[in-house]
């Protein structure tokens, strides 16, 4: 009796030390059958790190909060330039924004025609909303096609676009209500040859001056530049100019397209879409002038100045302010750049605003250092 107990009990131990061996090994062989993933390299990491980073920072950035408040010590985190461009300039979170006209925007039917909404476009760029979200939708082009204009200063054919989105339906509607706008090639063909008074600079003295410099002039960047004549009569010469715009109105960025030149659809408070220091020549047009916030235009200049190369130019044509803005406010500005003055010449506007508010114009060919 006591000798088979004791059996028993001794098989009943080997059976539980048998089935803790065999659940151990078991659970071994589990764990070392998965192959082991590839790490994830360190570079990619870093820029999906990053890029969370930068997302949640920005669309979460706030107004910096009042000394006594714990919010005080995390906007300490946030650098002061970035807070202030925010203010200026929405970053990321800017078309969430503006959630009514992003709705429609985004409101069309996915696979078919984009709706005729480039006013909606319009309005969410000048918001801030650069660049704008992609759709997947087919553009509307012209049923008609025309043959294209063989010179940049060619008649413009009034059937290349659609005129729905545009008051005037036609170029010669255009002109006629302001020959001045740029759509006019008859009078567009003599623009920047000329010298009337000491605020003009033609292009061939212009192209004179840098080539008596030793400093050739091969690409350019022509900030609000309309329909692009500038664009137009340097091309002329061998340059390549893209020119900025934006289609308040009127078919600006077509019409630059029209003339076999490069339209860029962006508004002035955006960082120029170009890279640091390849560029020769930025000409700022009557865009750049007094209706700009200060501190907009700081940013606009510094970065003209990033883009510009060593010995590069930057060309303020007709830029109007009051004149006392001008002497106390502008021209201290621009001066920050450091830049060597080629040409500063100053006149009276002598329009009935430009009387009425007591502007004048600045036309400035400065010179950036070639080592700072």
């Amino acid at each position: 009796m006591g000798f088979t107990m004791g059996l028993n009990l001794l098989l009943l131990v080997a059976m539980v030390a048998t089935n803790i061996l065999s659940l151990y090994h078991l659970s071994s062989n589990i764990q070392s059958k998965p192959p082991v993933a590839p790490p994830v390299p360190d570079h990619l990491l870093h820029q999906l790190q990053t890029i969370r980073a930068t997302i949640n920072h920005l669309t979460r950035l706030q107004p910096p909060a009042p000394p006594s408040t714990k919010a005080k010590k995390s906007s300490l985190t946030i650098p002061s330039d970035l807070l202030l461009y925010t203010h200026l300039s929405p970053i990321a979170s800017s078309c969430k924004d503006n959630p009514d006209l992003l709705h429609q925007y985004m409101n069309y039917t996915p696979f078919a025609l984009c709706p005729s909404d480039s006013s909606i476009a319009e309005s969410l760029i000048l918001r801030g909303c650069h660049p704008l979200p992609r759709r997947r939708c087919f553009s509307r082009t012209p049923s008609i096609p025309t043959s294209l204009p063989k010179t940049p200063f060619s008649i413009l054919p009034e059937k290349a676009l659609l005129w729905n989105s545009y008051t005037c339906k036609s170029f010669s509607c255009l002109s006629q209500s302001n020959p001045n706008m740029g759509f006019d090639m008859k009078v567009e063909q003599s623009r920047y040859l000329g010298y009337k008074s000491d605020l003009d600079l033609p292009i061939p003295q212009f192209l004179q001056l840098t080539k008596s410099s030793k400093s050739g002039i091969r690409l350019a960047l022509d900030i609000g530049g309309g329909t692009g004549t500038f664009a137009a009569q340097m091309k002329l010469h061998n340059v390549t100019v893209v020119t900025t715009t934006m289609n308040l109105g009127a078919p600006y960025s077509e019409t630059v397209a029209l003339r076999g030149l490069v339209p860029l659809h962006v508004p002035l408070q955006q960082r120029l879409p170009v890279f640091d220091g390849v560029m020769d020549l930025v000409r700022c047009g009557h865009a750049v002038n007094r209706w700009i916030p200060l501190t907009m235009m700081e940013f606009l200049l510094f970065d003209v100045d990033r883009v510009l190369r060593g010995g590069g130019y930057l060309w303020l044509d007709h830029f109007f302010s009051k004149r006392a803005d001008l002497e106390k406010v502008f021209q201290p500005l621009i001066w920050k750049l450091n830049y060597q003055k080629v040409k500063w010449a100053v006149a009276n506007k002598n329009d009935a605003s430009g009387v009425k508010n007591e502007e004048v114009y600045l036309t400035a060919l400065l010179q950036k250092p070639v080592l700072r």
